[in-house]
């Protein structure tokens, strides 16, 4: 099987997470470089916890427990999470947007050239904290959330479009349908008309430049592990507005406050002892 031949734009020049939005290699070489994080165990794959030196590190892999790996030998997954999940709270809905934002995530799919007639498994890797990456997934969050009015939505993230055209023309996507998360937001609403019509359910496809970390030459190798590790690394995020920002009824208790904050503020200016 042919390798991808991106152009050398694509390859990894440093460990500089900046410089990386996507990047996709083979299963095979993802358990040789991150044995700490994953490991194949007879007919099934582990994603580890994180080590004790990065005990919020790792990555957060998005499947739905299952791969034939190489198209061949059937594998279970551990320690993964769903890819399409419901909530129905707004503390599940923070506890959700922190996981998939706080880690790179990895998604795993089978891919065929037009060099050859058999699978290989791939790993994706999407980089959270480029900007552009988390532009994209923020803005759809933030977009579908100001867009209902407390009834029931659905959002997905697809990564097919990006990934297919990584690779040589003629490719196949055996398993397209793994590059892609969703949460699906379950409100009391008694009457969902937009949720029932599928108004409210979204695709956000993203778009990013995918590297190429098929390289096997020993230099390259050592790039890749440390941009990897480096990658990986606990994220500490403090909560912005837009974490808050989820339905009517936290809109309007929101909205109260800031115009509370507003007078107090007013009133301090005013008289030193406001009462409110």
């Amino acid at each position: 099987m042919a390798k991808p031949s991106p152009s050398p734009s694509g390859e990894l020049r440093g460990p500089r997470t900046c410089g990386c939005e996507l990047a996709l290699l083979p299963l095979r070489q993802l358990l040789l470089l991150q044995p700490d994080c994953f490991q194949l165990r007879g007919d099934q794959l582990a994603v580890l916890r994180p080590p004790r030196h990065r005990p919020a590190g790792g990555f957060t892999v998005l499947s739905d427990g299952a791969l034939h790996r190489d198209g061949q030998r059937h594998c279970r997954l551990t320690g993964h999470f769903q890819r399409d999940v419901e909530l129905t709270s707004h503390r599940d809905y923070k506890d959700y947007r922190e996981t998939i934002l706080s880690r790179p995530l990895v998604f795993f799919t089978n891919v065929r050239t037009n060099c050859s007639s058999k699978e290989k498994t791939y790993a994706l890797i999407v980089n959270t904290r480029h900007p552009k990456i988390r532009r994209q997934i923020e803005h759809g969050m933030n977009t579908v959330i100001s867009s209902v009015f407390g009834e029931s939505y659905k959002l997905r993230f697809d990564f097919q479009e990006v990934v297919k055209n990584f690779f040589p023309p003629g490719s196949h996507l055996v398993t397209g349908e793994d590059l892609s998360f969703s949460y699906e937001f379950k409100s009391d609403a008694l009457l969902d008309f937009f949720y029932w019509f599928g108004i409210s359910k979204n695709t956000v496809a993203v778009t990013g430049k995918v590297l190429n970390f098929s390289n096997t030459t020993p230099e390259k190798k050592e790039i890749i592990t440390m941009f990897l590790e480096k990658m990986s690394e606990p994220y500490v995020r403090l909560n912005s507005f837009s974490d808050r920002k989820f339905s009517v009824t936290s809109r309007g208790r929101l909205i109260s406050y800031k115009r509370k904050s507003y007078c107090y503020c007013f009133l301090i200016y005013y008289n030193s002892t406001p009462i409110i």
